[in-house]
């Protein structure tokens, strides 16, 4: 893992596929509920999700952001 990671909460995954944010990246990222998009990356060395705070001159899926 990542040293510059930071470890926020556990949750479970909804029946739904949904997941739950911790409350703590409003306050930590300044996102607003119902409006942030994310980018969702699937780093497959060590089988993590990584959330990007989506930004409209990211090229998203397209381009791999590390």
């Amino acid at each position: 893992m990542t040293d510059s990671y930071i470890y926020l909460d556990t949750y479970l995954l909804q029946q739904d596929m949904r997941v739950r944010m911790p409350k703590a990246i409003l306050s930590n990222m300044g996102v607003e509920k119902g409006k942030t998009k994310f980018d969702i990356y699937f780093d497959s060395r060590e089988n993590a999700l990584v959330f990007r705070i989506h930004s409209d001159n990211n090229k998203g899926a397209t381009q791999n952001g590390r």
